[in-house]
């Protein structure tokens, strides 16, 4: 047995980039996320981007093209808001990556010092933001794991030392939804009947009295979900447009919280459908994803006419509609590095530094499994033929899916020479609600059906060599592979799980409160009220069956997957002199420090190399 605390593998990072191998290029080159614009003055943006080596909120003046970075701190920062009129950057301050903390805020154009944004408001984990146009209003969610959720709405013009007024608190988990336009109106998504996986939706206004209510769960044996997607921009339109399962996955609605009147859209696109609104009001900017890529349609309210804006093939992880008509959209494949265009033919920001190398691209495999079709992206070292070492790279979430679009981890994989299958197994979204909503109870035990359905077709095909197949994964992937590691202990010949839920009762116990509800949702009840469910979803549960070497990985300050359920299970695997290594490193659920993040990687790479020859 070996174990590690803070170092790394040799040859983990480079000083330099012009020597640095492929793989390391690709989390070094400058990236830059879609940025946010201010409303009333679209001129002014906020984004994030790695320039430094950590992820950190920038802005960007588009009159001038003046750029500046506005947050500086070790673990990085990417929870930032701008204010509607452009004047103020808010952004949330926490400490080395666990979550808990308050609202900071400076001048857009850098002439004063951060300040703290809602001086009244103690401490918390973040439930929503957000600003009037006037400046004057504001709202703030915060979650506590004493209180549950509250929501806050504080005025500029209270006097010196008030309190903000509180206008909402439940135990049960709850967010901040939007602040309509003229600020009068706000949207709350709440959980309070106990089923953190499908919202429902109460508008009220700043006093905190009831507008309009709205639950797809009630009366109902199929439960469906609501979320809120954004008040229209228009002062006094009481406009709310809605996401809704109603026909079985997410689709868009305009409900109007002042008549009731709900105007089902339709769109006929296969897949989960998003939106939002134009700047006037007068259309919808729609995000399709079907079967692992995505594109943008144009929704006309008044003609009711879907355009499709026009994007390459792959995946679109976000797009805005600017005041010109323009639609700015972040794009990429699994063999193009991510760009940020526009409708207009242009690339809005592109960081100077050296590009992102190419990676391959992916390969569509549908198999049969014991829930129905399962979709897996496949990719492998150009030219190569099987059988190959292969990676079971396993998404987090749970409720997320692999795309066809580029991530540096699973091309260093590539790029040593191994395949990755990245499997979209049940509870992953994309593939319609029935599919999500199915690892209810079985938490964990039917993802890894699906991963072992398709496991047999890696092998059987003559991709996978049999005896180098590695399970691995981050957070629910993470999760997932140690629970795999234990249920299945001769499928696999090594385990690399980062930030993982290693004993899920002490995990539900130190975690933060918004998870103890998914959690409740998912099992349905807690480790008292329901043992038998827990024991059977817990990695610890199956450790001394685990026969290969582990590798996991761990922030000390995660407030998602806590530091001591790791410790947990890393102990039973030294009390029987299991072969492991452990890597603790001092931020929370995944770091933003680049530098980090490839070593994290090359320890993962060396590990693998050692154990599997």
């Amino acid at each position: 047995m070996t174990t590690s605390s803070g170092t790394g593998a040799s040859g983990a990072t480079s000083s330099g980039t012009g020597s640095a191998p492929d793989w390391e290029k690709r989390f070094r080159a400058p990236r830059v996320s879609l940025p946010d614009w201010a409303e009333d003055a679209p001129d002014h943006c906020l984004f994030v981007s790695n320039a430094t080596g950590t992820y950190e909120l920038y802005a960007w003046d588009r009159a001038t093209g003046e750029q500046r970075q506005v947050t500086d701190r070790p673990n990085g920062t990417t929870d930032g808001l701008l204010a509607p009129d452009g004047r103020w950057i808010w952004w949330f301050n926490d400490k080395d990556g666990d979550e808990f903390g308050v609202w900071m805020r400076q001048p857009f154009d850098g002439g004063g010092a951060d300040e703290p944004a809602v001086p009244g408001l103690e401490p918390s984990y973040p439930a929503g933001l957000a600003i009037g146009r006037d400046g004057r209003t504001v709202v703030v969610g915060r979650s506590t794991d004493e209180v549950g959720t509250t929501i806050h709405v504080v005025r500029a013009d209270a006097a010196p030392g008030e309190t903000p007024a509180e206008i909402y608190r439940h135990r049960e988990s709850a967010g901040l939804g939007d602040l309509s336009h003229d600020g009068t109106l706000i949207a709350i998504e709440h959980t309070e009947h106990g089923d953190a996986m499908h919202p429902a939706l109460r508008v009220v206004r700043t006093d905190g009295s009831t507008v309009a209510e709205l639950d797809d769960s009630e009366g109902g044996t199929v439960e469906l979900g609501l979320e809120v997607l954004g008040f229209a921009p228009v002062d006094g339109d009481t406009r709310l447009l809605v996401g809704h399962q109603r026909r079985g996955r997410w689709e868009p609605m305009v409900w109007d919280v002042a008549t009731g009147e709900q105007t089902d859209l339709a769109l006929d696109l296969p897949g989960d459908v998003s939106a939002e609104w134009y700047p006037d009001g007068s259309a919808l900017l729609v995000g399709h994803g079907f079967e692992a890529r995505g594109d943008l349609w144009r929704y006309d309210l008044a003609g009711r006419e879907l355009t499709r804006v026009e994007t390459p093939r792959g995946s679109v992880s976000g797009a805005t509609a600017r005041p010109d008509g323009t639609v700015e959209y972040m794009w990429s494949s699994a063999a193009e590095p991510p760009v940020l265009r526009s409708t207009s033919g242009k690339v809005v920001l592109d960081p100077p530094g050296m590009k992102a190398p190419r990676s391959v691209p992916v390969e569509d495999v549908w198999v049969d499994g014991p829930g129905g079709r399962i979709h897996a992206l496949v990719q492998k070292p150009a030219g190569a033929s099987g059988p190959l070492p292969t990676v079971f790279e396993v998404h987090g979430g749970p409720t997320w899916h692999d795309s066809d679009s580029f991530a540096a981890g699973p091309a260093a994989w590539v790029d040593h020479g191994y395949a990755v299958v990245r499997v979209n197994y049940r509870g992953s979204t994309g593939y319609g609600r029935e599919w999500t909503d199915a690892l209810k109870h079985r938490v964990g035990l039917i993802e890894l059906e699906d991963i072992a359905a398709v496991r047999e077709w890696a092998v059987a095909s003559g991709l996978a060599d049999p005896d180098r197949l590695v399970l691995s994964g981050g957070s629910w992937g993470g999760y997932l592979t140690l629970l795999g590691l234990g249920t299945q202990p001769d499928a696999w010949a090594l385990g690399l799980a980062a930030v993982p839920v290693a004993d899920y009762v002490t995990a539900y116990h130190d975690e933060m409160e918004a998870l103890k509800a998914i959690d409740r949702t998912f099992f349905g009840g807690t480790p008292e009220e329901v043992p038998d469910r827990f024991s059977a979803s817990s990695p610890l549960t199956y450790v001394d069956s685990v026969k290969v070497p582990v590798y996991i990985s761990a922030g000390v300050n995660d407030p998602r997957c806590p530091i001591r359920q790791v410790e947990n299970y890393v102990d039973r695997l030294a009390a029987r002199g299991a072969v492991h290594e452990v890597y603790r490193y001092d931020a929370g659920h995944g770091s933003l420090v680049v530098d980090e993040r490839i070593k994290q990687v090359a320890l993962e790479l060396d590990f693998a190399g050692r154990h599997l020859g």
